[in-house]
Formats: structure tokens, C-alpha cells, sequence
């Protein structure tokens, strides 16, 4: 009995897939390039850098600096601060997006498509266009007993409205979009067993947009938590602002460690990493549905 021996030729390796690992291996080291140096300059010491250059053979490393810099930006308090912005903000934001969504994409009015326009348009509006009269407004928004300045104007809620009003939008756009995909038989069966509109949207329609959900709930909380610009223009008392601007506490009036500045900048990015590796499958899943519709 004689045997027959299967051998596999290999592909030859064309120049243009030669070219093209290069270069996607030259632009992952460009993206990677100023964290590592980031984190470089972060656990050298200033004197030893200052006496070398950056560009120069560490004699010492250590994590001296991220102690630092942790404690003398009373770091803890604010990512409490940046907490009760973010998270109510991207619940909020991603409930009234999917009711949004559920409406324009499961109910047949005329006024479905320029629902979804205006929702979408605050999206295309500038940020600095509205800062005057946004700030005026804030000003003149009486809360009593509801915040702590009694105002809208340097709380924590004025922060939550502002993402919320913002980020509503792109939400219900990529939501919408997400519930059409969704089979209309899954609502009009449940609506001829006597479901209610609430429980077709909460038990049926809202369970299947979980990817999506999850991939939105990942943008948002590293947008709202990155944030720096309406923390700037919103908040006026140091102890209301939230994470980003903890890092103002490590420059001085005549000095400032940019090693210790990079080592809490390097602190401050550990939550976002946390969320994305949390919901990293969700929101990969989340991306790439569709790409192999057809």
C-alpha cells in the first residue's frame, strides 16, 4: 500500500504585502511612540535627567514618581469628581438615545427621519460657538438645595447636561441604525400578544442592541472622562473639577517636574484602559457588525 505525500507549497511572498506589515508596523510604533516615552521619562528621576538629557541611558528607574505624583494631586478626589460626572452621564445619555432610536426606527411616522436630523444636527454644532450664552444660562439657573453652589453653574449636574445634550445625538444616530438591522416580526408579534410599547422596548428591542449599547458605553466614557473643556468653562472652584484637571496641582508657580507630570498623566489614562478591556469583546462586536452582511 503505497502512501501519498502531501506537501504544501508556501505563498510566495509578494513585495506589496512586504510593504504594507512595514507600514502598519511603522505607524503602531508612531501611535506607540510618545507612551513609551511618557512612560520612560516617568520613572526616571528629574535630577538625573536633568543632569543627561532625555535622550540618554537611564541610571535609575522606579515608580518614585507615580507615588508622587498620586499624592500630591490628591488623585483620589478627583476621580471621584470625574465618577459622578461620567457615569450618570453615559447611563443617561444612552437610555434617552435608545428611546430616541426606538421610536425612529420601529414606528412609521413622518416625523421619524427629522427627529433623527435634529438629534443628529447638535452633533455638527462647534462647542466654542455656544460658550457665552451657555455660560450665561448656567449663571442665571437657580438650583437651591439641589447643588452645592446653588446654581447649575459650577456642579456636577451642569457637567452631566452639557455630555448628555452633546453626545445624545451621535447615540441615537448609531442606535437607530443598529434597531433597523433588528427583525420587525420580534415587535409586531410581541404587539399582537398585548405588549406594551415599554416592554417591547425594554424586553425585547433593548436586550438585542447590547453590542451596540457596549460599544457606546465604551466611546462615551472615554470622551466624558477625557474631557477637559467644559470642566474648564463650567467649573470654577478647584475642588469641583474633575481627573483632567489634576494634573494642574503637579505644576508649580515657578517649577514644574515633567517627569512627575508624565508619570500622573500615565495614572490618570488607567480607568479608560480599565473600561476598554472591560467591554473589549462587546465592543468589538459592536464595530464590526455588518461588515459581513451580504
Amino acid at each position: 500500500m503505497s502512501t501519498v505525500t502531501v506537501t504544501k507549497r508556501r505563498a510566495p511572498v509578494r513585495p506589496a504585502r512586504v510593504l504594507l506589515h512595514l507600514f502598519l508596523a511603522g505607524t503602531a510604533l508612531a501611535w506607540l511612540a510618545p507612551l513609551m516615552w511618557a512612560l520612560y521619562a516617568a520613572l526616571r528621576p528629574y535630577s538625573e535627567t536633568s543632569t543627561k538629557g532625555y535622550v540618554s541611558w537611564p541610571g535609575k528607574l522606579g515608580f518614585d514618581n507615580f507615588t508622587n505624583a498620586y499624592q500630591q494631586s490628591g488623585m483620589t478626589h478627583y476621580f471621584v469628581n470625574t465618577l459622578l460626572v461620567a457615569v450618570p452621564a453615559v447611563l443617561l445619555a444612552l437610555f434617552l438615545s435608545s428611546c430616541v432610536a426606538f421610536y425612529v426606527s420601529r414606528f412609521d411616522f413622518r416625523v421619524n427621519l427629522a427627529l433623527l436630523l435634529v438629534f443628529t444636527a447638535g452633533n455638527l454644532l462647534p462647542q466654542q460657538v455656544i460658550i457665552t450664552p451657555l455660560y450665561r444660562l448656567y449663571l442665571l439657573v437657580d438650583l437651591p438645595g439641589i447643588t452645592v453652589s446653588g446654581k447649575l453653574y459650577d456642579s456636577a449636574l451642569g457637567l452631566v447636561l452639557i455630555h448628555v445634550a452633546f453626545q445624545s445625538g451621535f447615540c441615537a444616530f448609531v442606535l437607530s441604525n443598529y434597531m433597523r438591522m433588528l427583525p420587525h416580526e420580534l415587535t409586531e408579534a410581541a404587539l399582537v400578544d398585548g405588549a406594551s410599547v415599554w416592554r417591547m422596548y425594554w424586553q425585547i428591542v433593548l436586550p438585542l442592541c447590547r453590542p451596540a449599547m457596549a460599544a457606546l458605553a465604551t466611546l462615551l466614557s472615554i470622551w466624558i472622562y477625557n474631557d477637559f473643556f467644559w470642566a474648564i468653562v463650567l467649573i470654577s472652584t478647584g475642588e469641583n473639577m474633575p481627573i483632567t484637571s489634576a494634573l494642574k496641582n503637579l505644576s508649580g508657580q515657578y517649577f514644574t517636574d515633567p517627569n512627575l507630570v508624565a508619570a500622573g498623566a500615565l495614572l490618570t489614562a488607567i480607568p479608560t484602559l480599565i473600561v476598554y478591556f472591560v467591554l473589549q469583546r462587546q465592543f468589538v462586536s459592536g464595530l464590526t457588525l455588518g461588515a459581513n452582511k451580504g
